[in-house]
């Protein structure tokens, strides 16, 4: 995808927290830096004022502050104009599950503005929902753990009458939380329902080894890149601090069903447990690219820069292999930041 005149583009990204559940921003940026077939401006959309990606000046050109994705479609669109005329943007690519939904809404009147998307349709996107995950696997047959919704408390005192324990508890957007017992489940279920609303799906468990695949649908049945990793180092709250890049021919199968079942259009990340059997288990679909792209990246996959190709509509190859055996291992560091730049980001809501 190289060009002797690289094309100058201005992508917003977002996803620019770097806490201990780190969104993909700054890895997707990273990734986009190193992309062979344009130059970038990034301008960086940002929620809350200490999200680190604001204040890596090395990374992201200019930043400005988007509304909450419980604001609705009309404000977000609002403030992307205003964002448009200072920057005009050629691409945004949203990295949180929550703010999706606004942008596939807004991205035929986005477009009209000149600003392409690459995400997946709002049937996709519902349909993949971990609340209809069972209904899901049912239909594309994709083994998946069984799973039931829950809005009442009181259900929960009753879940050994259909789960065997442990069991996962998972938040309708983020977290899961494995339970040994119906009292530590209730106990998980109210902490998730207070932190991510109702409903709060209980999962099956599945022993076994976690893998991830993350990847690209092209919206059409093909995919155009895929990598595979199994996690080595993982949080307490199941998120993979250290992972290495496998070759499973099982699942680059499912993730290839996936996309051409679906049609997939836009990155992906599938989560997927492989019991004792060697039986793989889809556990979850996030519909976007997820914090540790830029493993992908560095195999030699550069799927933010397929990603931003593919939605100015550009030709994009399929990437056919990767380097297998290649470690990410993450990590925390301290910024020096200046006080005035905080405060201007926090009352102008731009720096």
């Amino acid at each position: 995808m190289k060009t002797k005149n690289k094309r100058k583009l201005t992508i917003g990204v977002t996803g620019l927290n770097a806490i201990d559940s780190p969104g993909p921003g700054i890895a997707v940026i990273r990734g986009l830096r190193e992309a062979t077939s344009f130059k970038t401006r990034i301008i960086g959309l940002s929620y809350e004022s200490l999200e680190p990606g604001i204040y890596m000046h090395d990374l992201v050109d200019r930043i400005f502050q988007i509304p909450y994705p419980t604001a609705g479609t009309e404000p977000l669109l609002s403030r992307l104009e205003y964002i448009h005329e200072q920057e005009p943007l050629n691409v945004i690519i949203p990295n949180f599950d929550a703010e999706l939904f606004s942008f596939i809404k807004l991205e035929p009147r986005l477009k009209q503005m000149g600003i392409s998307l690459f995400l997946p349709t709002l049937k996709q996107f519902e349909e993949r929902h971990k609340a209809n995950l069972l209904d899901f696997g049912k239909k594309y047959h994709i083994r998946v753990p069984f799973s039931k919704i829950i809005y009442d408390p009181g259900e929960v005192q009753r879940l050994d009458k259909e789960f065997s324990f442990p069991v996962v508890v998972k938040g309708k957007f983020y977290d899961a939380t494995i339970a040994a017992t119906p009292e530590q489940a209730r106990t998980c279920f109210n902490k998730t329902a207070a932190k991510w609303g109702l409903p709060v799906i209980i999962q099956e468990f599945v022993d076994g080894t976690e893998f991830n695949i993350t990847g690209l649908g092209d919206g059409k049945g093909k995919m155009i890149a895929g990598v595979a990793m199994r996690k080595q180092y993982i949080t307490d709250k199941g998120k993979a601090w250290g992972g290495i890049s496998i070759q499973d021919p099982k699942i680059l199968a499912l993730a290839e069903k996936f996309i051409r079942a679906t049609r997939w259009r836009g990155g992906f990340e599938l989560e997927l447990m492989k019991d004792k059997n060697n039986e793989l288990y889809l556990l979850e679909i996030n519909p976007r690219m997820p914090a540790w792209i830029y493993l992908a990246v560095g195999v030699g996959q550069n799927i933010p820069e397929a990603l931003v190709n593919l939605a100015l509509g550009q030709p994009v190859e399929p990437y056919k292999d990767y380097e297998v055996g290649k470690m990410f291992i993450r990590y925390s560091w301290d910024m020096i930041v200046d006080r005035e730049e905080y405060e201007k980001i926090s009352v102008m809501g731009e720096l």
